[in-house]
């Protein structure tokens, strides 16, 4: 238990960080940190490190928040777009151009839609974001400029 402890206390601040980029939200990032260590207690003797603690850490956190979103989306607690809404106007001067940039988000397919909200307004560096996927660090690079050559052709 004691090992967990040190673990909490040391990656807690990363998992929920990552949460709240995902979410928006941080009553909803606190309950999915919260839930996200709890599962990681019961696999902690199956964590193989492949990869860091963190990144296996914020890997449970994704699964832990993407099945929160669904349970709520079945018992119609949310429509479907809330959990992706995000507030584009505080990062692009132009209102009409951020609606824009926005809208094609939305419509972005996966992966490009999460990489490029993780790198673009998560600030997230792509090696993190290459063990979030379980990807090289390249992918997420190709992956991130595909998704921005994706938006800019939309938007032209």
């Amino acid at each position: 238990m004691q090992e967990f402890d040190r673990v909490y206390r040391e990656y807690f601040d990363t998992v929920y960080g990552y949460v709240l980029r995902l979410s928006h939200d941080q009553a909803l990032a606190e309950e999915v940190t919260q839930e996200a260590f709890f599962r990681a207690l019961r696999k902690l003797g199956s964590f193989r490190g492949e990869c860091g603690m963190g990144t296996w850490l914020c890997q449970i956190a994704r699964n832990t928040y993407y099945s929160l979103l669904e349970k709520r989306r079945r018992r119609g607690d949310m429509p479907p777009e809330a959990p992706d809404a995000f507030d584009m106007e505080g990062r692009f001067a132009d209102q009409e151009q951020a609606m824009a940039i926005h809208r094609v988000l939305h419509r972005l397919d996966e992966p490009y839609r999460e990489v490029f909200w993780l790198r673009a307004l998560g600030e997230l560096p792509f090696a993190q974001i290459a063990g979030l996927f379980g990807k090289t660090e390249s992918w997420a690079r190709v992956t991130y400029h595909r998704a921005k050559l994706k938006i800019k052709e939309e938007l032209e």
